[in-house]
């Protein structure tokens, strides 16, 4: 190769290489989508925090329902979009659990996604129908293992979040329900509040109303810190029962290779919007918290919960419907 040939070769790599590093800076230029896979809670988070991105971004952040197949649909499309920051992802806790429910889905939820930013935890909260004698989760527990299988707890169906969650504290606590699947978690709360199951553990804003009106007893806090919408309720941690957490969280995701300027600049931005007075107050009256951190962070919130829900669904040998 002659020395000018090399020069060319050179200049062009340089060129090359700070290709992205410029897209990167100017981003965006044109309006970014965010796919909601669930209507909900998912909807709700995504709406709110696009509503702030576009503000803060100069150009709209358009929120977008890809709902169905228990959001499947929403996840392999924005698995499968390019990587280059216009297509986001509002993740929830389906988005790990689904692939080990069922390998054929078509996306790994670690693999297929890049951490952006977490953004607010919701936790959830275990109730029971007033006919049931236990006050609290050691009385419960104690009439779990004394009659295996009598408490009967209500579910959105196999592989839902309450349905793992109470798989998740069988295992802990060495005990047996009754497993009742409803068509949604909705129907599963009404299962309880009219006593045909005697349990339900559902995130903690769906709970309050029942438990206020004394429809229904709370008797732990998934969690390890108690929560100021039902301040009296213990959590599992002063149950005797540190390990046993199930929260519902909202994390942004980008497609797997997305520029590192551009998820950071995003990370920047998601913080920035999650921190604000009126985000807090919004998440404070669903019974959440924020929960923001670096990409990184993230990543590691998220590996830890893969683990957590995978090892559930192993030992319970949990099938999707």
């Amino acid at each position: 190769m002659s020395h000018t040939a090399r020069r060319i070769l050179i200049a062009a790599s340089i060129v090359l290489a700070t290709v992205p590093a410029v897209k990167a800076q100017n981003y965006p230029t044109k309006p970014v989508r965010m796919i909601l896979p669930f209507a909900g809670g998912t909807d709700t988070v995504g709406r709110l925090v696009s509503t702030k991105l576009s503000a803060a971004l100069g150009q709209q952040v358009v929120p977008e329902p890809r709902v169905g197949a228990t959001g499947n649909i929403g996840y392999v499309a924005a698995a499968k979009s390019p990587a280059d920051g216009y297509t986001l992802l509002m993740g929830a806790v389906p988005v790990l659990t689904n692939p080990h429910l069922n390998p054929k889905v078509g996306f790994d939820g670690i693999r297929d996604f890049a951490p952006v930013a977490l953004l607010a935890t919701i936790p959830n909260v275990v109730i029971v129908h007033p006919s049931v004698p236990a006050k609290n989760m050691r009385e419960l527990i104690a009439i779990a293992r004394s009659t295996p299988g009598k408490i009967a707890y209500g579910s959105g169906g196999f592989g839902s979040a309450n349905h793992l969650a109470a798989e998740l504290m069988q295992s802990f606590s060495k005990i047996k329900f009754t497993h009742v699947p409803y068509k949604s978690a909705t129907h599963g709360i009404a299962g309880a509040l009219s006593g045909e199951v005697d349990m339900v553990i559902v995130v903690i804003s769906s709970a309050v109303p029942f438990v206020s009106a004394g429809k229904m007893r709370a008797l732990a806090i998934l969690d390890n810190k108690r929560n100021v919408s039902i301040p009296d309720v213990q959590t599992s941690k002063e149950a005797g029962l540190p390990g046993l957490v199930a929260i519902n969280w909202y994390a942004i995701l980008a497609p797997t290779g997305t520029p590192r300027a551009i998820i950071d600049r995003l990370n920047t931005e998601s913080v920035k919007a999650m921190s604000a007075p009126d985000m807090r107050e919004r998440f404070a009256a669903m019974g959440g918290d924020i929960a923001t951190g670096t990409p990184e962070q993230t990543g590691e919130f998220l590996r830890a919960e893969n683990e957590r829900w995978g090892k559930v669904i192993r030992e319970a040998n949990i099938k999707a419907e």
